[in-house]
């Protein structure tokens, strides 16, 4: 499978609310990606080390800011490894852990979006 779309780089913080507690706040990032999927080799050496690989996500390097969440068609997935393929070039390495099928189930009390420019 080679397609190419649009994913969203997940950043979490915390920030204190009006009553002194701590929430959750998620950032989204919007990148265009290559998507495929991981090898067999990979999956296997991901399998014995407790891994789920499912995708090789990559995208232009100089938006990647060591986010460790990438959103994609509705589901979010661990990124586990990258890789520079060219200065200008990174692939994602990216697991599906349980919990994150369905991203609208997370708890999370602000999101904000951002698309490429701003």
């Amino acid at each position: 499978m080679n397609k190419s779309g649009v994913a969203y780089l997940l950043t979490e913080t915390y920030s204190q609310n009006q009553y002194g507690v701590y929430e959750r706040v998620v950032s989204k990032k919007k990148v265009f990606v290559k998507v495929a999927s991981v090898t067999g080799q990979e999956w296997f050496d991901g399998g014995r080390n407790g891994l789920n690989p499912q995708f090789r996500f990559t995208m232009f390097s100089h938006d990647y800011r060591d986010e460790n969440i990438l959103e994609y068609e509705d589901k979010q997935y661990t990124i586990y490894r990258t890789y520079y393929k060219t200065v200008d070039e990174i692939e994602l390495y990216t697991e599906l852990r349980k919990g994150n099928e369905n991203p609208a189930t997370t708890s999370s009390s602000a999101i904000t979006v951002g698309d490429l420019g701003e």
